[in-house]
């Protein structure tokens, strides 16, 4: 094989890596934005929903964020999860009280 097809190769093979990093970024500026959300959320809401308190889920999507953004592998993963938590199961129900609709 020639320079440029191992070098087109090479291109090719780095695809998901970087796919990877971009995801991750992606992902850790959402835990910084729910890390902002949640500072700014009454803290009564979250004992209505019988979750973490306001200071914990703030903590733990910080920590999340910065495993996400500095990419530290196996940890950014569990990171992902949680910020994952937050935005799909968390959050809803936290705006479903704040507006009122909820059941008791």
């Amino acid at each position: 094989m020639d320079t440029a097809t191992v070098m087109q190769i090479h291109q090719i093979m780095s695809i998901p890596g970087v796919v990877s990093r971009v995801l991750m970024v992606a992902v850790g500026v959402a835990g910084l934005l729910g890390a902002v959300f949640v500072a700014t959320t009454r803290p009564d809401a979250f004992e209505a929903a019988n979750r973490q308190s306001k200071g914990a889920w703030v903590g733990i999507l910080v920590i999340s964020a910065v495993a996400c953004l500095v990419q530290l592998s196996f940890i950014a993963w569990f990171g992902a999860v949680a910020i994952g938590i937050y935005f799909f199961d968390v959050r809803p129900q936290i705006k479903e009280i704040l507006a009122g609709n909820y059941d008791w």
